[in-house]
Formats: C-alpha cells, sequence, structure tokens
C-alpha cells in the first residue's frame, strides 16, 4: 500500500509540476554531479600534470580506455533509464522492475570481461591509444587501476542512471559527489603526500568509484527506488536486454566513437610532440566540464520527456525541450565568453609549459566560439533517445562523436597540420547544428498530429 502511494505521488510530480521547474529541480543535481565528476578528473589531469609532462599525456591516453566502459555502461544504463520511466509513466512496474535487474548484473558481468581482456591486452591498446615510448610506462601504471574498477564503474553508470531516469536526481548526486569529492582528496595524499606518482591517482580514481557504487546500490537495497533489482527478475526479464541495447545504443555509438576520435586525435597530436598530446588532453577536460553544465540540465529534461511521452502528455514534452534549449544557450554563452577571456590561465593551471599552453590556449577559444551551437544539438539527441526513437538518436550522436569528426580531423590535419587539430572539434559542432534542425522541426510537427490523436 505504502509503495503505491510512493508510485501515485511520483506520478503526479513527475506529470503535473510546471515543466520548467520540473526540469530545473532534475538538473541541478544532475548538473552538480557532473561537474564534481568533471573536478575530479580535472584533480587527476592537475595533480598528474606535476609529475611531467608525459604524465600528464598518459591522462589523455587512458581516457580513451574510460570512454570504453563508460560506452557499455551508458548504452545499458541510458537505455534501461529510458524505458523504466516510460514504463512508470504508464504504471508498468514489473517490466521496470525486470528491466532494472537486467541491466544491472549485465552491466557487472560486460564489466568483468572488459577487466580480464583489458589487463591481457593493455600493452597494445594502449599503443593504439596513441601511446608514445614516453607516455606508455604512465599510462600502464593509470591504466591498471582503471581497468580493475571497470565492473564496479560500470555498474555505477546503471544505477545512476535508473535513479536519474526515476525522478530522482538528488539520490543519483549523493553518490557521484561523495565518490568525486572523495577522489579530490585521495590524488593529493597520494600524489602529493605519500609520492606515490601516477599510480596514486589511479587507486584513488578505483576506490571513488568503489564508494560511489556502494552509495548507489543501497538506495535500491533501502526501497528508496520504484525500481527493485533482484536476481529473479535478471533471470525473467533477460529477454529484455535487446529492448535495453537498442535503446541505448546512442549512448554507445556517442561513446564509442568518441573513444575512437581520442585515439585518433591523440595519434595525430603525437605527431607534434608529449606537448601536443598534453595540450588537447586539458582542452578536452576544460570543455567538458564547460559541456557538463549544459548536458546536466539536459539530463534534467530526459526524464521529464520519457515519462511524460509515456503518459501521453506531448505537449509537456515539447515546452521541456523549448525550455531546455534556451537554458543551455545562455548558460554556455556566458561559460564560453569568461573561457575566451581566460583561455591562458586556464590551460596553464594544469601544466606550466609555455608550449603546452600555446597549443592549448588556441584550442580551447577555437572550441569555445562552437559552445553556441551545441545546446541544439544536445537537446535533440537526448529527446529523441528518451523517447525510444534509437535510429534517429544514433545517427545524431554519432555525428559529433565521429562521423563528421573523424573525417574532419583527418582532412583537417593534413591539410593545415596542428591547426587543423585544434580546430576540428569548432568545425565538427557547426555541422552537427546543421544537421540536428531539420530532424527538430520534422519530430515537433508530427507530433502534432499524435497530440490530436490523444484528444
Amino acid at each position: 500500500m505504502e509503495a503505491s502511494k510512493s508510485a501515485d505521488k511520483q506520478y503526479k510530480f513527475m506529470t503535473e509540476t510546471p515543466v520548467g521547474a520540473l526540469i530545473i529541480k532534475l538538473g541541478i543535481p544532475t548538473t552538480i554531479s557532473m561537474l564534481i565528476t568533471n573536478i575530479y578528473n580535472m584533480a587527476d589531469t592537475y595533480f598528474v600534470g606535476t609529475l611531467g609532462t608525459s604524465a600528464s599525456g598518459a591522462v589523455g591516453i587512458v581516457f580513451g580506455l574510460m570512454a570504453v566502459i563508460q560506452a557499455v555502461g551508458f548504452m545499458l544504463g541510458h537505455g534501461a533509464g529510458s524505458i523504466i520511466s516510460r514504463k512508470l509513466g504508464a504504471k508498468d512496474t514489473e517490466t521496470a522492475n525486470y528491466v532494472a535487474s537486467t541491466s544491472f548484473f549485465t552491466s557487472l558481468i560486460a564489466g568483468l570481461v572488459i577487466t580480464v581482456f583489458g589487463l591481457l591486452f593493455s600493452t597494445p591498446f594502449l599503443r593504439l591509444l596513441g601511446s608514445t615510448d614516453t607516455i606508455l610506462p604512465y599510462a600502464k601504471d593509470y591504466a591498471l587501476w582503471i581497468l580493475l574498477a571497470a565492473p564496479i564503474t560500470m555498474t555505477s553508470f546503471v544505477l545512476n542512471n535508473i535513479l536519474r531516469y526515476e525522478g530522482k536526481a538528488a539520490l543519483a548526486m549523493i553518490g557521484l559527489t561523495t565518490g568525486g569529492i572523495l577522489n579530490i582528496f585521495g590524488d593529493f595524499l597520494l600524489i602529493r603526500v605519500f609520492d606515490m606518482g601516477i599510480q596514486g591517482a589511479g587507486i584513488s580514481t578505483a576506490v571513488s568509484q568503489l564508494i560511489s557504487f556502494f552509495i548507489l546500490l543501497s538506495m535500491f537495497l533501502r526501497g528508496k527506488t520504484q525500481s527493485r533489482l533482484s536476481f529473479d527478475c535478471f533471470k525473467n526479464g533477460v529477454k529484455n536486454l535487446p529492448s535495453i541495447c537498442s535503446t541505448g545504443f546512442p549512448s554507445l555509438m556517442r561513446q564509442g566513437l568518441s573513444s575512437v576520435s581520442t585515439m585518433l586525435l591523440n595519434n595525430a597530436a603525437g605527431l607534434y610532440g608529449d606537448a601536443a598530446v598534453a595540450g588537447m588532453t586539458i582542452v578536452n577536460r576544460i570543455c567538458f566540464f564547460i559541456f557538463a553544465v549544459g548536458l546536466g540540465i539536459g539530463q534534467g529534461f530526459q526524464p521529464v520527456c520519457s515519462f511524460n511521452y509515456g503518459a501521453k502528455k506531448f505537449k509537456r514534452v515539447k515546452k521541456g525541450f523549448f525550455f531546455t534549449w534556451g537554458v543551455g544557450e545562455v548558460l554556455l554563452s556566458i561559460l564560453a565568453v569568461v573561457g575566451l577571456l581566460l583561455s591562458d590561465h586556464l590551460v596553464g593551471i594544469f601544466r606550466d609549459d609555455p608550449l603546452v599552453i600555446e597549443i592549448g590556449s588556441f584550442a580551447l577559444k577555437a572550441q569555445l566560439i562552437a559552445l553556441f551551437f551545441q545546446p541544439l544539438s544536445i537537446c535533440s539527441n537526448m529527446m529523441f533517445q528518451s523517447i525510444g526513437k534509437n535510429k534517429t538518436a544514433t545517427f545524431l550522436s554519432a555525428l559529433r562523436s565521429g562521423l563528421v569528426f573523424i573525417p574532419v580531423l583527418l582532412i583537417s590535419s593534413r591539410v593545415i597540420g596542428l591547426t587543423g587539430i585544434q580546430i576540428s572539434q569548432t568545425i565538427t559542432d557547426v555541422i552537427t547544428f546543421i544537421v540536428s534542425f531539420p530532424f527538430m522541426v520534422a519530430f515537433f510537427k508530427n507530433m502534432k498530429k499524435d497530440e490530436v490523436e490523444v484528444n
């Protein structure tokens, strides 16, 4: 009876709260979570940067490995979360339980597979990601701990996204931010105090992921969620795995291509020395930190979109989209101006090397100029994935991560060298915006017909 009251209360919260206020309420915890996560990623970059340029470059190399882990974790997490939210919107709790349990145990198994194969083939894989002879020893030490933590990291992505799509963004925030803050202190202690070098950064990351995992899992075990986890639901609900994977495939495509793009970027930059690899690594971390603000608000929109789409409240979906797009434009424009004014200083925080600052500062300015074009692309992609338009979402997610970026990088780096590498992401963002716009317009035209049918 108590569970039924809680479900009804959550249903009213998701379908009757004013859309703008609801997105902000769900988006703020998500934004904080993403910012804290990015702060501890940047803390790794900062503290490892004190060990030398090659060590700093190793962080960028291993980021490609982390992108692979994230790719599978986000596929299962976003896929399960989107389905669960729509099923809860349609008041189908049983299927929501099956989907939650299937994604949880599948992510644990997939993480173990990545750990085993990653440890067996770490050297050739890190070479493939762009390690130079001087970077490789640092990359191996750092990657060891990232690989050992892969099962819990991947499962944490799933738990976090289920909570978020249920509209429990504040609970998800507790797990992620606690681990993130502890990782920052861990970096300081293990690298600065105990002088453990880049291995200290890896250990700190692994321990923080473990703590986040147990906090997130406790939310499910203590009955804080509408969906439940059990091995019986996994056995009975494994038939939902294809649906989970197809819904989450845009995230796999986005993160997988991001990993390939990072590998190609590191290899292209490596031709110009460790300073170029370090410079582009630092810029990517700074830009993703800024990008996280827009992404956090967008992720506040996702559960609102999927839940209300499942409840057939299409006007709320449309209103939420345009609210999120507008807020994203304002926030990212402000951050872009600040970043442009402080570009040299921002890069210099992470590595006080004149060549790294010169390369990184120009690349940072180029990427910040294109921030205006990102909110529409982000919102469109998130909307299509949240409502189960998997083919469109997959195509749009692949544009920025690889389909456009990879050819732009390969062509521009050959034509104008290092400058081409520095401006490749800027060109990509503009093209992605141009392609995304007509998809958005066509969708809302068709949705008017759905509104008429429902009415």
